[in-house]
């Protein structure tokens, strides 16, 4: 399997020029999906009018099967709002369109799994459309009809913020430990702390002591790896964008020591703290 940045690289030159938020959340879609053993490849992203009349021509005037009925100009292709995607194949050697595939073994189709988590993170699905469906098509509309488009309309800043909103909210979630692991994270603790008063209370002979200090120590060691390992997935290996600006004016001003390493409860707080005005950060991006 691929690294996550060989498999990003590959879809790098297809995100040019697409809307800034389709890129946010196709991004964050192959980053998503690999978290979960699949790996995605973007096939196409911005095609200008031509391109898409050339493609139109297929089947028609020009040889090959028919792909789609929108000419240039009626497709979201056309204004950087939408992505096609193929599955990678795990050595990155080609790409793969069966839908079938379970490449990561779990019992689900890859392809469905692609496709929940890009719903998730507001894109619309070709695979539901009533008629010509599809299946490697994901598209952002902002609300926005292709005669609107046409038209000249762009999406509004707010209608580009609710995106934004969406893409952002998933992926905090997706930081923060799950309810399992804190209530773990929590049990370690306490057993950690029942074990040290267990050793601390013996009063027994001095071999017997001896052992069952050996023995208590083991288990708090193996404890203690357990707890480091879920402490350590607290700790975010990069500020989230969306602290950025709150993490770095408490640092200018001199109120944390370094910006980085912070858990996801502490870079919320920054910004809970920029938010009411007590740090000068500027606007969130």
């Amino acid at each position: 399997m691929l690294t996550l940045a060989q498999v990003k690289l590959k879809s790098q030159a297809r995100l040019v020029d697409l809307h800034p938020v389709v890129v946010a959340a196709a991004v964050a879609l192959i980053e998503r999906i690999y978290a979960r053993g699949v790996q995605i490849i973007i096939t196409q992203g911005y095609r200008s009018k031509a391109e898409q009349d050339g493609l139109y021509a297929q089947g028609r005037t020009k040889p090959g099967s028919i792909v789609t009925n929108a000419r240039g100009g009626y497709s979201y292709h056309n204004y950087g709002l939408a992505v096609d995607f193929a599955l990678l194949l795990p050595d990155g050697s080609g790409a793969s369109w069966d839908m079938k595939r379970d490449g990561d073994k779990d019992g689900i189709a890859d392809w469905q799994e692609v496709v929940q988590q890009a719903k998730a993170l507001g894109f619309e699905w070709g695979g539901d459309w009533t008629s010509f469906k599809d299946y490697p098509h994901f598209q952002i509309t902002f609300g926005l009809s292709i005669t609107k488009l046409l038209a000249g309309a762009q999406p509004t800043p707010a209608q580009i913020a609710a995106a934004y909103a969406v893409i952002d909210k998933l992926q905090e979630e997706a930081d923060e430990l799950s309810a399992e692991e804190k209530k773990e994270l929590a049990a370690l603790r306490s057993e950690v702390k029942d074990l040290a008063a267990t050793v601390a209370s013996l009063t027994k002979s001095k071999d017997v002591l001896k052992q069952a200090v050996q023995e208590q120590g083991n288990s708090i060691g193996k404890v203690g790896e357990r707890l480091k390992k879920l402490e350590d997935r607290a700790a975010l290996a990069k500020i989230p964008d969306w602290a950025a600006p709150y993490v770095q004016a408490a640092y200018n001003a001199g109120l944390i020591d370094t910006p980085e390493g912070g858990s996801f409860d502490f870079y919320r707080l920054m910004k809970i703290l920029g938010q009411a005005g007590i740090l000068p950060a500027g606007k969130e991006g």
